[in-house]
């Protein structure tokens, strides 16, 4: 089918729009398109967890309990004081020795573990990790660092419900689980979405590090691609072509920027049906 495409457009446009098209389809480029899916992936799942520790660090900020507040508070501070691209690589590496350092403990033997000066001491505790591996890694540091955004960010929403909506339902008879949930929760999520889609546009750039833990995402393969190729056999094929296919991912995000601004319109208006905000 697309080499019908292709000669196609030769009869249809000329020669070099075939050309064009043949190399824009070629193995490469179809590898750099089918690699999205690991930006879309990251930043779906990596939002969910994002979500899912704010809403653990907001609770826990807002706990009677003195040490979870200061477990709160520390998590909150500490992950958002660290550089993101850092925690990127410092959470999967440390997760892959700690799985190691526990493999070794089990297969290396007690000889072996005391006299080895390499690591894994033995080859039977290596982990070796595919792009699968690596890919759900940066979807747990991805939730973990924007978690800590999110947990401000709904923290704050909590607050924002007026107390005196709260306490008109407490006087209604609703018990206090009632009012959390019915009320305080349903109300918040009007206060949290303008905050969390900022939470999301950061995380959603922050898919561009994938590169780093050796996965091939759109980044790599534009590098990749536009570099200078040269074959011994013809030549040049093209010069440092880089910033044409940077130029494409820039245009890639701006669209994901547009839709993600009217997807949360669309919610924050689902959210504020039938309440009087100020």
């Amino acid at each position: 089918m697309l080499d019908a495409l292709i000669a196609w457009s030769g009869g249809a446009f000329g020669e070099d729009w075939a050309a064009r098209l043949s190399y824009l389809t070629n193995g490469k480029h179809l590898a750099w398109y089918a690699s999205v899916r690991f930006t879309l992936i990251a930043a779906f799942a990596g939002a969910a967890i994002a979500v899912l520790c704010g809403l653990l660090g907001a609770a826990a900020l807002r706990s009677g309990l003195a040490p979870l507040r200061w477990l709160g508070t520390l998590y909150i501070t500490m992950v958002r004081g660290i550089p993101d691209v850092l925690f990127f690589l410092f959470f999967p590496l440390a997760f892959e020795q700690a799985v190691e350092w526990v493999m070794a403990q089990r297969l290396c033997g007690a000889e072996v573990l005391a006299s080895s000066t390499s690591w894994p001491p033995c080859q039977a505790a290596q982990w070796y990790l595919g792009t699968g591996e690596y890919l759900a890694l940066a979807c747990v540091s991805l939730g973990i660092v924007y978690g800590a955004f999110a947990a401000n960010v709904i923290n704050g929403a909590m607050t924002a419900v007026p107390r005196g909506q709260l306490e008109a339902a407490v006087a209604y008879g609703f018990t206090q689980r009632q009012v959390f949930w019915r009320f305080q929760v349903r109300q918040m999520w009007i206060y949290a979405l303008p905050g969390l889609s900022n939470v999301w546009m950061l995380l959603l750039k922050a898919t561009s590090l994938l590169s780093l833990l050796q996965i091939q995402d759109m980044v790599l393969w534009a590098n990749r691609i536009g570099a200078p190729n040269y074959i011994a056999r013809v030549g040049t094929v093209h010069g440092d072509w880089r910033w044409r296919y940077y130029l494409a991912l820039f245009v890639f995000y701006i669209l994901l920027t547009l839709v993600s601004e009217y997807l949360f319109r669309r919610l924050s208006a689902r959210a504020g049906r039938g309440m009087a905000i100020g």
